[in-house]
């Protein structure tokens, strides 16, 4: 069984930055398709007390997940 993981989801300070990494990190060739669209979005993390905080100071950052093709 392989070690590599099924998803992988990068975050990125630029739609563009987001879009190149799938040529960059040679994704199709690691046998990783994309999954999705590139979106911009906020993270909140839930704290053991159930409040929640913001994550990157509040602000979107855009998120591109990739998935393991089935072989």
């Amino acid at each position: 069984m392989s070690k590599a993981p099924h998803r992988i989801t990068f975050i990125a300070s630029t739609f563009s930055a987001a879009a190149l990494e799938f040529h960059r990190g040679r994704m199709s060739e690691r046998g990783y398709r994309m999954e999705g669209r590139i979106e911009p979005t906020v993270f909140q993390r839930i704290n053991e007390d159930g409040s929640t905080s913001d994550e990157f100071g509040g602000e979107p950052v855009f998120t591109v997940t990739f998935t393991k093709r089935e072989e």
